[in-house]
């Protein structure tokens, strides 16, 4: 009883219609409409499953799940199996939810990592050979097809003969007695064909009357001579309808036979649509999925920004007011929140914000929150929200909440009498509240429920309902989970300060518009605001001020806290938002850079490996240069020149691929006369006295004393280090190298090759320039080109041979090539 009085006070039923409008089937939106509430936890987490995935799918799917097709079969269904024939529509009806719940299940094998959707389609029978035969017999408009029986078929040809017959018999009589007849034209009463005849001329065309004109102008008569034919037609008619119903109930009779399955059908297309549903009305709402908590592992109720459902509707479809979210952050040890501020500020709407929270994500569906969303499972969602109060039942505002107050107890008293006659939940209200002063951590077993009170303690004496309302939160604090309460008695704000489990919240009142912001600041009480309200709206002031001198002074300066501590709350939410914008400003930067650095490793790694790749091929390349000079040496008996011309070779190669040294950094500077320096080995500092002579020894002074250090000793006061001292060395005759010889021709470095074959002439080549310490002049003459191209070719291959061009005109021009030697 009080849980549906709760989900009446939550207006859940509001929040069902709306879920209902992302149906997209009848029967998805008929459970929509009935939302049952879980109740364990696992269901609702395969719920909230179901709607991840869902969700995932719709996000991958262009169009989204498509139920075409389906529709609601239930009472078809349950006629077949009380021996009932279906109609044609129903039985095409019947056919297109199996084509509708076929594809459903297709989509959902085709996709990857929805391990639910596809377990929950995975039983799925959809009989295709059904729907064939439905199809087969029942035509798109619901009707039997002649292809459904072959004597269904000759009873429809012979229809179309007799009604061919009868046509053109009536055609005749048209044209023979045209007088007579009111104007030319068949048509018909009931299932017999008739002509209209003038009422005056009725004689002329002998026949059965089957009705009449509203001015009696007009008979509508059968012919005498037609009276056969259409009785023969009747006849055909029924024996037409007698066909169609034994073909419908063979087919009602396959659909009985198989009615479980299909019921089964139903409901797994009923639950997908469900899921999508929620999943649709989710991401309207921009909500996020929640996590259920265990409070008794310390985890914290997270819920920022938590918008009410309702408001969020109303808004988008009804011109509604903007919607304020609010922060809902509870500490795991904190049993009851007390909220305090003016009317109309937001309180009562805090609160079933809160349980439509609880509520929503029980049946799987998303919370409209900012992530994370961390909540409770609470098995019962209980609350006593606005005015009870009857005339007819003689019932006041106070009596008419604890009337309900006292069924939330009798529940709560109900759920942990399952646990045994030892827990708490059999003592008396009177008793918790004593006990609950004694010990506030009374241990209970599990308490799961959500409580949520609306003015505790109001309608009646304020010392009695303040009272009254401190033992009830005391003893909701030993037998709930969590308790939300608003009210008005200052008393109830202190219990924070005698309970850890207590906790005060308030809603934010501006004075300056005399208006709420209805944002919800915690660890603050509310502050009375009347006298402040009605010093604005124009109350004369030596009104005010005596009621203040009422309220005592005590009372003004609680309030002036209060006032304090709101303005140091907003302060340090300015300086968090500020910091907050300051923190997403340094993630930016910071995936900026982790994208640069990055990148230039990507590239670092590309460089490496086509820097790799270059080294094998020069390895490559050396091998096979080193491998000839070894192929050379081993041609014949090898002397002491061939051995050095190898040894060259070699060299060469080793100074071709070996890479350049790297250069050595260059040092700081060097010291004059005059600058200060440090002494490393001291730590001082120093003046110069005189320049470093060709040892690298100069002379500093630091205080009164002089010394001689060495330049490696001293640095400059900014760290560099100074230049080393370069002795000059004895010169050295240096022995001209092939490249700074003079290019000049003579006999002993001219070859003349003309005449000679190209192989003779490698050889002869091969050996002057082994022997060669300068440039070589090749004579090979014109004549057909072949002996030129053999020496070009062979000088590109040599590993001595840097580059060859053509002679000076002078000198033979083409007919003599010039090679140079490395």
């Amino acid at each position: 009883m009080i849980q549906s009085d709760t989900l009446e006070l939550l207006e859940w039923h509001r929040l069902c219609q709306h879920l209902s409008t992302f149906a997209a089937t009848k029967l998805g939106a008929i459970a929509s409409l009935h939302l049952k509430l879980p109740e364990s936890q696992a269901v609702s987490e395969q719920l909230l499953a179901q709607t991840k995935e869902v969700y995932q799918l719709e996000s991958r799917l262009t169009t989204g799940l498509s139920f075409e097709g389906i529709q609601d079969i239930g009472d078809s269904l349950e006629r077949a199996e009380r021996s009932g024939i279906l109609a044609g529509d129903e039985l095409l009806a019947l056919a297109t939810t199996l084509a509708g719940a076929r594809n459903l299940r297709r989509v959902i094998d085709n996709q990857e990592d929805i391990p639910i959707l596809t377990e929950l389609v995975a039983d799925l029978r959809t009989y295709p050979e059904l729907e064939q035969e439905i199809h087969r017999c029942i035509d798109e408009r619901g009707q039997v097809t002649d292809r459904a029986s072959q004597k269904l078929g000759e009873i429809r040809t012979e229809l179309r003969r007799l009604r061919s017959q009868i046509t053109q018999k009536l055609q005749n009589i048209l044209q023979a007695k045209s007088g007579a007849v009111q104007e030319q034209l068949i048509t018909q009463r009931g299932d017999r064909f008739v002509i209209p005849v003038k009422a005056p001329q009725k004689d002329a065309i002998p026949g059965i009357v089957h009705d009449t004109s509203t001015s009696g102008a007009t008979l509508y008569v059968e012919p005498n001579s037609v009276v056969p034919l259409g009785n023969q037609l009747r006849q055909t008619i029924r024996r037409e309808q007698a066909e169609e119903e034994a073909i419908r109930r063979i087919l009602t009779e396959q659909v009985a036979a198989v009615k479980p399955d299909l019921e089964r059908l139903l409901a797994i297309v009923t639950t997908l649509d469900l899921a999508t549903a929620r999943a649709r009305y989710s991401f309207w709402l921009r909500a996020n999925p929640p996590r259920f908590i265990n409070r008794e592992e310390r985890e914290i109720i997270t819920l920022r920004h938590l918008r009410h459902p309702l408001l969020v509707w109303q808004q988008h479809h009804e011109q509604g007011q903007p919607v304020v979210p609010v922060d809902l952050l509870i500490a795991p040890h904190i049993k009851v929140v007390t909220i305090t501020g003016p009317n109309t500020g937001g309180k009562t709407v805090t609160l079933k914000t809160l349980g439509l929270a609880a509520l929503m994500a029980k049946v799987g569906l998303f919370v409209p929150a900012r992530e994370p969303v961390e909540i409770p499972w609470f098995d019962q969602v209980l609350a006593d929200i606005g005015d009870e109060q009857s005339l007819q039942q003689s019932l006041s505002t106070f009596s008419g909440h604890i009337r309900r107050i006292s069924r939330i107890l009798d529940v709560l008293g109900e759920d942990e009498g399952t646990r045994g006659p030892g827990d708490a939940g059999t003592q008396g209200l009177g008793d918790e509240g004593d006990e609950g002063e004694k010990s506030p951590q009374s241990p209970v077993p599990n308490p799961q429920s959500l409580v949520l009170l609306d003015e505790v303690g109001a309608g009646t004496d304020p010392v009695e309902g303040s009272a009254l309302a401190i033992a009830l939160l005391q003893y909701l604090a030993n037998h709930a989970q969590l308790t939300i309460a608003t009210t008005h008695f200052g008393e109830l704000k202190a219990l924070k300060y005698e309970d850890e489990r207590f906790e005060n919240a308030s809603v934010e009142f501006d004075e300056s518009t005399l208006s709420p912001t209805y944002r919800l600041l915690w660890g603050i009480p509310g502050r009375s605001n009347a006298l402040a309200i009605a010093r604005r709206l124009g109350l004369k002031a030596e009104v005010v001020e005596q009621a203040k001198t009422q309220v005592g002074e005590a009372t003004d300066e609680v309030n002036q806290v209060i006032a304090g501590l709101e303005a140091q709350r907003r302060r340090q939410e300015t300086k968090a938002a500020e910091a907050q914008n300051l923190l997403q400003q340094a993630e930016r930067l910071y995936k900026e850079v982790s994208a640069k650095a990055a990148n230039l490793q990507e590239r670092e790694r590309d460089l490496r490996a086509s820097q790799e790749v270059a080294v094998q091929q020069a390895i490559a390349q050396a091998k096979g240069e080193i491998a000839q000079v070894i192929r050379r040496l081993q041609q014949g008996t090898p002397t002491a020149q061939d051995a050095q011309q190898a040894t060259n070779a070699l060299n060469q190669i080793t100074q071709k691929y070996q890479p350049a040294p790297p250069q050595k950094p260059k040092v700081g500077f060097m010291p004059k006369v005059g600058d200060r320096v440090r002494i490393s080995q001291f730590g001082q500092t120093a003046e110069v006295l005189n320049a470093p002579d060709e040892d690298g020894e100069l002379t500093v002074r630091f205080g009164i004393m002089k010394m001689t250090v060495k330049l490696e000793d001293i640095e400059s006061l900014d760290g560099q280090k100074p230049e080393p001292i370069v002795k000059p060395k004895p010169a050295v005759v240096v022995t001209p190298s092939p490249q700074s010889s003079p290019a000049i021709r003579t006999s002993q470095n001219t070859i003349d090759l003309r005449g000679k074959r190209v192989s003779d002439s490698e050889l002869i080549l091969d050996k002057a320039i082994s022997e060669a310490t300068g440039p070589v002049w090749i004579i090979h003459g014109h004549g057909t080109g072949k002996l030129r191209q053999g020496v070009h070719t062979f000088l590109q291959q040599h590993p001595r041979v840097s580059h060859y061009e053509a002679a000076e005109q002078a000198d033979g021009g083409t007919g003599v090539t010039i090679a140079y030697m490395h």
